[in-house]
């Protein structure tokens, strides 16, 4: 079977396994699960049981709706370190596992909090998962926890090291939370090029915050500067999708959560809205 991308030519390798793993290169929907905050974290008040479940319940939501994939996150471990302990990567690896085990063939990731790398790869591993998303992966910058430096060699040696190459690493670019005076210089579509030349899998898009809309002007520009897909990391709703479309996937948290406020829970109607819609775009 031939494939072709929007662009001239046929898929580069990252684009066929990209299709390989969601069944199409263009307008992929993938969720997001903000587990609740583990344990050891400031704001933990549940059990492992108590926050598996929810996460689950929440997966069984947004697989009836049809997406296309999920991810998994622990964003309510407020205030984020820059080193993980054994019992977050010990909590996501039973919440993804849980997750895995109820559907054994949809494409899932985990990201871990914040740039915890490595760990998001052992975790995949060992959960049966397929994708991470990846900070700090080219280009060292500020966010709001410390300084991020740049981690693509190390983390891909890891990933060999492990036996993990399987696992695909989507890699956020000028990322969200963060400061990029210090690579002022440099484009975001040259910020993809580094990535690419460093083997990422894909490169993701945001805007300056979670939530807040990614400028659909610098999807277009990075999407023609490589030749890996390249992802929408927030702001995508029912009322812009359309500006998103060329985007591999989009990874949607905030706007399918009640009130669109990405602390809440899914809400089942929001997101059945949004896939209704994705379905007549796609038609």
């Amino acid at each position: 079977m031939t494939i072709k991308t929007h662009k001239s030519g046929f898929c580069s390798t990252e684009e066929m396994k990209f299709f390989n793993l969601f069944g199409r290169l263009k307008s992929n929907v993938i969720g997001m699960i903000h587990a609740r905050a583990l344990p050891g974290t400031p704001l933990n008040r549940a059990t492992i049981s108590e926050i598996t479940e929810e996460a689950c319940r929440e997966a069984e939501i947004y697989h009836h709706a049809g997406l296309d994939g999920l991810i998994i996150e622990n964003m309510h471990d407020v205030p984020y370190t820059l080193e993980v302990g054994p019992e977050v990567c010990a909590s996501m690896t039973a919440v993804c596992a849980a997750v895995r085990g109820l559907y054994p063939s949809w494409p899932l990731g985990v990201q871990i909090l914040s740039a915890a790398n490595q760990s998001a790869l052992a975790v995949a591993l060992a959960s049966g998962l397929d994708f991470i998303r990846a900070e700090g992966f080219v280009f060292s910058h500020v966010a709001d926890e410390g300084l991020l430096n740049a981690c693509a060699g190390e983390l891909l040696r890891y990933r060999r090291r492990i036996g993990a190459e399987h696992i695909q690493i989507f890699t956020d670019i000028k990322k969200k939370h963060s400061a990029h005076a210090i690579t002022s210089d440099v484009s975001i579509a040259e910020t993809a090029q580094a990535a690419e030349f460093f083997l990422s899998d894909g490169v993701i898009v945001t805007g300056n915050a979670t939530g807040a809309q990614a400028d659909p002007e610098e999807l277009r520009e990075v999407t023609k500067s490589v030749r890996i897909p390249v992802l929408i990391g927030s702001g995508v709703t029912h009322d812009n999708v359309e500006h998103y479309l060329q985007a591999s996937a989009m990874i949607i948290g905030s706007h399918f959560k009640k009130g669109g406020y990405w602390a809440n829970g899914v809400d089942a109607e929001r997101v059945k809205r949004f896939m209704g819609k994705m379905h007549e775009l796609r038609e």
